[in-house]
């Protein structure tokens, strides 16, 4: 046997990989599923605390920083551990899958605050008084005239962060969560061969290659032209 047909026989099985493409196919639904939901819970609910944090009330400020900043600080592994293992402490179970979510999901809204807040406060002091001195009220000056020029300056890192984070999916695996990763490992340790993690990192690829595409695009369609 040659070196090469020796490569394929350790990483590109055929054989294993079609008994366990069925689980990386489950796998995949699953990460879908997560991904999903943290996008579009955490970036929701960093816009909303953007837009509280811009009221401009002290205490309530301070207690916005003092969450993002913790989320910020904490790495995501950690908080998938702390939910998961630590609030049964006070009776409450949450399954690795709605750990998962929940953790991501605050990572990514600490992030996204910080980013939309930036955008907010990019905007030019002029923006808001031309704005107020037509009639229009705080919050008509906020939504209609502030956020749309702030959600398109924070467009490329919004998309960058959101990219990074929902790739942490693969950390449920610590909590048992069938997503990709897992379902690959799992089937590596029962054949011996790494050919079903070559099945998960070719389905991270086709999963997640076409999101960095469509962010470009994005980025390129709805960024300021300079």
């Amino acid at each position: 046997m040659s070196s090469w047909e020796r490569f394929l026989e350790t990483f590109l099985n055929t054989k294993v990989m079609l008994r366990y493409l069925p689980d990386i196919v489950s796998g995949v639904a699953v990460t879908i599923e997560l991904a999903l939901l943290v996008v579009v819970t955490g970036i929701a609910a960093g816009l909303v605390l953007a837009l509280l944090r811009s009221l401009g009330i002290r205490a309530l400020n301070w207690l916005i920083v003092i969450v993002v900043d913790l989320f910020r600080s904490l790495p995501p592994l950690v908080v998938i551990v702390l939910i998961y293992f630590g609030l049964p402490s006070i009776n409450v179970s949450p399954s690795g899958f709605v750990s998962t979510w929940l953790s991501l999901a605050f990572v990514l809204m600490a992030f996204s605050e910080e980013i939309f807040w930036a955008g907010i406060t990019s905007v030019a002091r002029g923006q808001w008084e031309a704005a107020r001195s037509t009639g229009l009220s705080f919050g008509q000056t906020l939504m209609s005239v502030v956020l749309p020029q702030a959600v398109r300056l924070t467009i490329p890192p919004l998309t960058n962060r959101t990219i990074a984070i929902t790739k942490g999916t693969a950390l449920g695996t610590v909590v048992a969560v069938t997503e990709i990763l897992g379902q690959a490992s799992s089937a590596m340790s029962n054949s011996y061969n790494p050919s079903p993690l070559m099945m998960g990192a070719a389905a991270y690829i086709v999963l997640f290659f076409p999101v960095v595409v469509a962010a470009r695009w994005v980025e390129t369609r709805l960024a300021w032209k300079r």
